[in-house]
């Protein structure tokens, strides 16, 4: 996430809410318990439910069920909250029961708690897939009737590069064929749960309600109806949480359980400076003003120390897993939590999802500190964050910048090499998550100069790296962006995705003769990709770039392919292919996937400027 996502919101102030913390004299009611409902069969048989309603603490609390038992009852600062700890272990089928909330002998609500059957299913993602990252507000908008919910704040205005502009979980799903067509096996889409926020809320990293799905997108059941389409087309999808801040205009921020609910205050911003959780000589204020500090004065930041939030936390993510079926979790700023709580919420999960895949934003800006926060790290001494897979900004920083620099000792091709080489300071880089873009940085294509040569260049070695390849939407038909000139206008409408889009853009007759040349070299490679093991599961060799030329290969015992990239701006090379034949002596002759040319001589390979070979060998 940008840290410029907020900053022409007015600052929300939080000193009334601070202050909150008061006993109402009106009669006990009740309006919400989260979570909302659970399952037998889970291995933690600890359930924590939060409480809340005008003066709750002042009532006994009953359960009706035979085989749950209530723990403790938790009262805290604030009245209008209690945390209920229930005893499930003696559940073993489903049921619903009733837990009664009574003042005086009065009973003044009651609420019917259902415990469900724990689904049997096979999760997680891995170097096998290609994923495809979309906005959900920008992507394809089905259902004109939620565009203006009333009960949004935000209402639609197309016209508007930050405002929402009605893209939901129902015109998602009426794409999926079309990713799947592309080649794509997995879905990852920005956050889908409710941001109620004012303005500038389109892109869903303000959550105000955890439990909730995003109105303007659809229902808990839309979404869930999202990721069983997927599973019936073999895809996979991946939610995005966030779990640093919530928005300021989230349900609880008007009436806290605690103080110490969140940290510092809206004029304490964070540093934004990861590195100094790594850093053996950073000092504790700045460490401090990074996990304490809030990402900006309109997303409070969580203080996961505490334990009824960190409880909170965690259940929620295990009650979206088993709600909906997903089978991995994007875990927006993963290095701005507290470290020990992150590391307990993966921890939880995989001890009842061991399957799961958890890839973790780790915006950090080399190597070393990407890789202390890869699970079971080499380098990360006592801290383990449990994470399944990281995500490559030293890749990605490096893949962005090689085709605009001509070759020297370290840039280049040679910056792509160098990260690579580093390789050995993770534990498992083939499960690094790599890209050319996301939502928070430049468009590849305007990044390399909107030059169809580089961008190809990129894409070829997005497909052909090691780690799992994500795709941002509409990169497949060169959509462009600088981050610098405003998020909303880099974050476009896919066009095709609106009844009164002039063009369509989902069809060949809606692309321009570039579009459609680059959608088909996409759909071609990822294509491809899907069903080479080589790519998908072998190991990566590299040699050092010579004359602007990179060779790599992919390769397993009887699979390789060959990797060839030419930075030279204006000369073909000839390559002498002596020196690779640690690998190429297994093999005779190679066909370039793209082309389909047969490569009968592999002694000698010609390739133009600004270009890459991928030869499937033989």
């Amino acid at each position: 996430m940008s840290i410029k996502l907020f900053s022409k919101l007015h600052l929300f102030s939080v000193l009334l809410i601070l202050n909150s913390f008061t006993s109402y004299a009106q009669n006990p009611a009740l309006t919400r318990i989260d979570p909302p409902n659970w399952w037998t069969g889970m291995k933690n048989t600890n359930l924590q439910l939060m409480v809340y309603g005008k003066n709750i603490a002042s009532t006994d609390v009953f359960i009706t069920s035979k085989t749950v038992t209530i723990q403790k009852i938790n009262k805290v600062e604030n009245a209008n909250y209690l945390f209920i700890d229930l005893d499930l272990s003696k559940a073993k089928q489903p049921e619903t029961f009733e837990i009664l909330f009574r003042n005086k002998r009065k009973l003044v609500a009651k609420y019917p708690y259902e415990l469900k059957a724990k689904t049997p299913q096979v999760r997680g993602f891995s170097a096998a897939d290609n994923l495809y990252m979309l906005m959900p507000d920008r992507f394809s908008n089905a259902i004109l009737t939620n565009d203006s919910n009333p009960a949004m704040l935000e209402k639609a205005d197309r016209l508007n590069p930050d405002g929402r502009h009605g893209g939901d979980l129902q015109g998602i799903i009426n794409k999926l064929d079309y990713l799947n067509s592309l080649g794509m096996t997995a879905v990852w889409l920005n956050p889908t749960l409710e941001n109620n926020m004012p303005n500038y809320s389109y892109h869903g990293y303000a959550v105000t309600d955890f439990y909730k799905t995003d109105a303007r997108y659809g229902t808990n059941e839309d979404y869930r109806r999202f990721v069983d389409e997927c599973h019936l087309r073999s895809m996979k999808a991946v939610m995005d949480m966030v779990f640093n801040h919530c928005g300021s205009f989230h349900w609880w921020m008007k009436d806290l359980p605690e103080k110490s609910w969140l940290n510092r205050s809206a004029d304490s911003i964070t540093n934004f400076r990861g590195e100094t959780l790594g850093d053996p000589h950073a000092s504790k204020f700045d460490q401090n003003r990074l996990t304490q500090g809030w990402f900006v004065p309109t997303m409070p930041d969580m203080n996961q120390h505490n334990p009824y939030l960190a409880n909170y936390l965690i259940q929620n993510s295990l009650w979206w897993i088993e709600f909906s079926g997903i089978d991995g979790i994007r875990m927006d700023t993963e290095v701005y939590p507290y470290l020990d709580f992150m590391s307990d919420w993966a921890k939880r999960l995989h001890s009842e999802y061991p399957d799961i895949t958890l890839l973790g934003e780790t915006w950090v800006q080399n190597v070393p500190f990407v890789a202390y926060f890869e699970g079971e790290s080499k380098i990360s001494g006592n801290f383990n964050s449990g994470l399944n897979s990281i995500t490559d900004f030293p890749m990605f920083y490096a893949i962005k910048d090689a085709p605009n620099q001509y070759d020297s000792w370290t840039d280049g091709l040679l910056k792509v090499y160098y990260v690579a080489a580093q390789d050995f300071l993770y534990r498992n880089p083939y499960n690094n998550v790599i890209f050319l873009d996301n939502h928070d940085v430049d468009r590849y294509y305007t990044a390399v100069g909107e030059n169809l040569e580089k961008f190809k260049m990129g894409i070829s070695m997005l497909y052909t790296m090691r780690g799992i390849p994500v795709l941002q939407y509409g990169t497949e038909i060169l959509m462009t962006g600088e981050e610098g000139k405003g998020h909303g206008k880099m974050r476009q409408d896919f066009l095709g995705g609106w009844a009164e889009d002039k063009m369509n853009q989902f069809e060949t007759s809606g692309r321009t003769k570039d579009q459609n040349e680059v959608f088909d070299f996409i759909k071609k490679i990822v294509n491809w990709r899907k069903s080479n093991e080589a790519v998908t599961k072998g190991k990566f060799l590299h040699f050092i770039p010579e004359n602007n030329v990179y060779v790599y290969f992919r390769y397993t015992e009887n699979k390789a392919v060959m990797v060839v990239l030419n930075n030279n701006n204006d000369e073909e090379r000839t390559v002498d292919c002596s020196r690779f034949s640690e690998i190429l002596s297994k093999y005779k002759s190679g066909t370039e996937i793209i082309s389909g040319t047969e490569i009968v001589n592999l002694n000698q390979i010609k390739i133009h400027k600004k270009s890459a070979l991928i030869i499937d060998l033989k």
